[in-house]
């Protein structure tokens, strides 16, 4: 709406300029012409009876009612020259705002004296076509995950029911590989309940828009019992997690959905870790904003993955291996929680170092 204002507004200011500019000119050739006529004429002798004198002694008369007529007729013919040329102006410019939407790639073109409008109408067209494309390729991951997802189902579930379904017909079957089976599915089942979750992930970020319940907490003593809950996610790959922070840190915020934010850092923290390692997490206060910073050793992130890390959807894990990545929704939920706040989250990848960082005002 406002693309189209400024087309609109751009356009008139083109039509009354030049209208104004050829008024004036014209005006200024009027009054010039009629004193330089008046000053040559009266270079010669006249005679009363001479028809032309007697033509020049009424428009002299009558000098200023001659002018203004001239001046009215000379405008009008300028302002009717420039509304029709407005109208077809306006013709080009209706035909051109149909092609933004249109599925040409080809770009507008418009009279020489609209190249300002032209350019803003394609820089319009190709963000539209932008849009457009990231889009469907949102919408294409989507559906992929959902796919890939039912059918990562099956596996575990199939393996819950064969399990359990040995436990029922074996009727001697010992202690420990009892055990065994059970343990086995209650694995199964703990998978299925995380493929689950990133259903509803999927169902939840196309549905809710976010909002912020905001209350003041104390972030440090947050982060840290965020990190005790993930210690057994950091035994599986022998990881440990040291906290950094100056003290106890106060911020403004909304509780719940900032903890959101952190789980899925430290859970991609873990995910992407090499094992044994120690995963860093530090706080620091930088005058009214804080400053989170969440460093994990694993491999290099490509530039053009870590172009599109926040994106909806998007995988680091393209195999979808059982245990690394979700739905591609984390780091896209977190940004977005992120923004709310007024803050800004970055990653950085380089020399086996990820390190993920968030800046965000103490106060909102």
């Amino acid at each position: 709406m406002n693309k189209k204002a400024s087309i609109k507004r751009r356009l008139t200011e083109y039509i009354f300029t030049r209208f104004l500019l050829w008024a004036v000119i014209y005006t200024v050739f009027l009054l010039g012409g009629f004193l330089f006529a008046r000053q040559f004429l009266g270079n010669f002798t006249w005679y009363a009876d001479d028809t032309l004198y007697q033509l020049f002694t009424k428009i002299r008369d009558y000098s200023v009612l001659f002018i203004g007529s001239l001046w009215l007729l000379g405008v009008g013919i300028i302002f009717l020259h420039y509304w029709f040329k407005t109208l077809g102006y306006m013709e080009e410019v209706v035909r051109a705002a149909g092609e933004i939407y249109s599925s040409t790639e080809e770009l507008i073109t418009l009279s020489a004296e609209l190249k300002e409008v032209e350019n803003q109408m394609n820089q319009t067209k190709l963000q539209v076509k932008h849009n457009e494309r990231a889009a469907r390729e949102a919408e294409q991951r989507k559906n992929d995950l959902v796919v890939y997802l039912a059918h990562d189902l099956k596996t575990p579930l199939t393996s819950v029911i064969g399990y359990l379904t040995l436990l029922r017909d074996e009727k001697e079957i010992s202690k420990e590989l009892q055990e065994k089976y059970l343990l086995i599915s209650l694995s199964k089942a703990e998978r299925l309940e995380e493929l689950i979750n990133e259903f509803f992930d999927i169902t939840r970020f196309n549905l809710t828009n976010l909002t912020l319940e905001l209350s003041r907490i104390n972030i440090t003593r947050m982060l840290e019992q965020i990190i005790f809950e993930a210690g057994p996610a950091f035994k599986d790959k022998n990881l440990s997690c040291r906290l950094s922070a100056e003290g106890d840190i106060n911020i403004r915020c909304d509780a719940g959905k900032m903890q959101r934010v952190f789980d899925n850092l430290l859970r991609n923290a873990v995910n992407y870790s090499f094992e044994e390692d120690t995963i860093v997490v530090a706080i620091k206060q930088e005058g009214e904003n804080i400053r989170f910073i969440f460093i994990n050793h694993g491999n290099t992130i490509p530039e053009e993955k870590l172009n599109r890390i926040f994106e909806q959807f998007y995988r680091l894990d393209t195999a979808r291996q059982s245990r690394t990545g979700g739905a591609g929704l984390g780091l896209a939920i977190a940004k977005e929680i992120v923004e709310l706040h007024g803050g800004k989250i970055t990653a950085a990848s380089k020399d086996e170092v990820i390190t993920f960082e968030i800046v965000m005002p103490a106060v909102l």
